[in-house]
């Protein structure tokens, strides 16, 4: 279980860094709109990919 959430996080760390490294200046101004919105905005958004997640999860670990 130990490396399983490990591989996990080391997944999510290596995807967050694509954009950045691939297209820096579409991802700062990504980034900046993002600064500019309400919580209730954030919150929806984290909230839906939370969900996503979730649901590709339980697609993947079904199988």
């Amino acid at each position: 279980m130990k490396a399983t959430l490990l591989s996990a996080l080391a997944l999510v760390l290596v995807l967050e860094g694509v954009l950045p490294f691939l297209i820096p200046g579409l991802w700062r101004e990504t980034f900046r709109k993002l600064t500019e919105m309400s919580d209730g905005q954030l919150r929806f958004i984290g909230l839906s990919s939370m969900l996503a997640g979730l649901l590709l999860l339980l697609l993947v670990g079904g199988n």
